[in-house]
């Protein structure tokens, strides 16, 4: 398969891994047709040039979300679980034991040794550092909502 020895075949778990640690999105998963770009936190994928053109399928309804004051309605956020790793379709809950949101991806992450997940909650959950507990088959276990890519980018930068 490759001249050299250094290279090993990888599956989808490997895949699913690297995807989640960059914040990656999965058709299917983490977004579907009935998710707008606000509530996936892929606003960054429609120009500024179009979100004022609002020449694009949809247009009215995610300007519409984009633009509302006060903020409603689910966001995708990155959380970190303790002890035990999250699983598609675990709920999410506050500090008071209400069920706030769904984990649509998760798994142990091989390069920072958390447990990692994207899940979406409700907007009033999506600052930086709010306690969460995500309920992991019939225990609840504390969690945390963090900024995605839950690993930073070391992209190559050649030099100019």
């Amino acid at each position: 398969m490759s001249v050299s020895d250094d290279v090993a075949l990888a599956g989808l778990g490997a895949r699913d891994s690297l995807r989640l640690e960059a914040g990656l999105c999965l058709y299917g998963n983490d977004i579907d047709e009935t998710t707008t770009p606000v509530e996936g936190s892929l606003m960054w994928t429609i120009s500024k040039r179009r979100r004022a053109a609002r020449d694009f399928p949809g247009a009215d309804k995610i300007m519409g979300q984009f633009l509302a004051k006060p903020k409603s309605g689910k966001r995708r956020v990155g959380v970190v679980v303790d002890k035990a790793p999250a699983r598609p379709h675990y709920p999410v809950l506050n500090m008071e034991g209400e069920i706030i949101g769904e984990v649509t991806s998760g798994s142990p992450s091989p390069c920072s040794g958390q447990n990692i997940a994207m899940a979406y909650v409700d907007h009033k959950y999506i600052k930086n550092g709010t306690p969460l507990q995500v309920q992991v088959r019939k225990r609840v276990f504390p969690a945390t909502k963090v900024p995605m890519p839950f690993v930073p980018t070391q992209y190559y930068n050649p030099p100019k």
